[in-house]
């Protein structure tokens, strides 16, 4: 990404300076190209974009709940999302981006991880993605409809913590799922281990998102 010059001041340096949660995302993206972290992502008051070439996943069950948070000018909020969960997942070509809005001078800056390519998939193990909105091609091995979330054996189990779902309400299982060109709007994605093989990290002024 090429250093452009406002008012003689280089924006990438001083959106760093702006930005230092971005210094922080820095250093925990390598460590977790190194595996040596259990990972956590969300974007207080804000979803972000996830897309991948193919995800395979193994133990996976999904159901409803709320995600909670504070936006920007520090408000409570809910959102309403399907927790797709995973024992184990590998995932091919994937792109997340996450975009920060209305920072005094820079405006809109947009950050975008991608890991995954060149023939060396992501791993994570017991793997949650709290989704808002999912476009893909799926196949599901030996899948069950119907179950109670908390009666769901094949995937990793209820979050627990703070989540909130109700653990008599609707579920789904599989031994294992196949999504291929996968598009998706998330709040929070949560890994036991996250490995993300060959990443690239990428800071820009503007809207650059994944799709």
């Amino acid at each position: 990404m090429e250093s452009q010059v406002r008012g003689g001041t280089r924006w990438k340096r001083f959106a760093v300076v702006m930005v230092p949660s971005v210094a922080a995302t820095a250093a925990i993206g390598v460590a977790l190209a190194q595996g040596a972290l259990a990972a956590s992502f969300s974007v207080s008051g804000q979803s972000f974009k996830v897309t991948a070439d193919k995800l395979v996943g193994t133990g996976f069950s999904q159901y409803g709940a709320l995600d909670t948070g504070y936006t920007l000018d520090g408000k409570k909020t809910a959102h309403a999302v399907a927790v797709s969960g995973f024992k184990s997942a590998s995932i091919t070509g994937m792109c997340q981006s996450v975009v920060t809005p209305n920072i005094p001078i820079l405006g809109s800056v947009s950050l975008v991880l991608k890991a995954g390519g060149g023939g060396t998939p992501v791993q994570a193990e017991n793997l949650y993605i709290d989704v808002e909105e999912l476009e893909a091609d799926a196949t599901f091995e030996n899948i069950d409809i119907g179950v109670a979330a908390k009666d769901a054996s094949k995937g990793p189990g209820m979050k627990g913590g703070g989540e909130q779902a109700n653990p008599f309400g609707f579920a789904q299982q599989a031994d294992k799922a196949t999504l291929t060109d996968v598009k998706q709007t998330a709040w929070a994605t949560t890994a036991g281990t996250f490995k993300l093989s060959g990443l690239k990290m990428s800071l820009s002024s503007g809207v650059k998102e994944c799709y």
